[in-house]
Formats: structure tokens, C-alpha cells, sequence
């Protein structure tokens, strides 16, 4: 049996290993102490960083609730929409999500394209 750490991702795990064929594995001769120097310590590994919040939107700012691809734009700029009508579609995992207006207003800006990749947060559309 052997005791071994292993690192994965910054996270050390230690395992016990058996060795199912030792007549294959002869064991290695041991390599002579010169001097006895205790083992170093593992080094302290610093926790992941949460990716940093959106910029906050500003009023009328339409943000993606999801990462994902756009598929079609329903609106130009200009154009006038009520609450809930349709903005764009996303399609993220095999499935299509319909963004629709969270207020009335007229669009002053549609910030992509149909094809363009967003992640959640993203201003999609703004309406003024």
C-alpha cells in the first residue's frame, strides 16, 4: 500500500493505493539518507475568485438572464413595444428562450446580432 497526495484543481486529496501486481513492480532500492530535513509543507492554495457582477444597467437597459446564442431579433431600433412583447430569442443548450420588453418604451438600442454569443448580464437591448 502507498500513500499518495494528489492535487486536482488546487485541492489536495490523499489517497491510499494498493498495488495489485508487486511480483511485476519490484520495489526501487533505497537511495541513501545524507541529510534528515523534514518534508516541506504544502503550499496554501488561494480559493477560486468569483467572476466580478455585471456592470450595473442603467433604466431601460434589457440584460441576457442566461449565457447562451442569439438566434433572431424581433425589434429595430425606433420601434415602439409594450410590456412582454418579444425583443430577441436566445437559444442556450438545444433550447430557445424568448427575451420580451420588461417595460414599455420605444428601442434605442439593440447591442447584438443575430449569431453573437452573450453571457448573463449582457445589455441586450435598451428602450427609452
Amino acid at each position: 500500500m502507498k500513500r499518495l497526495r494528489i492535487t486536482v484543481e488546487g485541492i489536495a486529496y490523499e489517497v491510499t493505493v494498493e498495488e495489485l501486481d508487486a511480483a511485476a513492480a519490484a520495489p526501487a532500492p533505497a537511495a541513501p539518507v545524507t541529510a534528515s530535513r523534514p518534508a516541506a509543507a504544502p503550499k496554501p492554495v488561494a480559493a477560486p475568485v468569483a467572476a466580478a457582477p455585471a456592470a450595473p444597467a442603467g433604466p431601460g437597459a434589457v440584460p441576457s438572464p442566461l449565457a447562451g446564442t442569439v438566434v433572431s431579433i424581433a425589434v429595430s431600433v425606433g420601434q415602439t413595444v409594450a410590456a412582454g412583447d418579444l425583443l430577441l430569442v436566445l437559444e442556450a443548450m438545444k433550447m430557445n428562450t424568448n427575451i420580451g420588453a420588461p417595460q414599455a418604451g420605444t428601442v434605442s438600442a439593440v447591442n447584438v446580432a443575430p449569431g453573437a454569443t452573450v453571457t448573463e448580464g449582457q445589455i441586450l437591448v435598451t428602450l427609452a
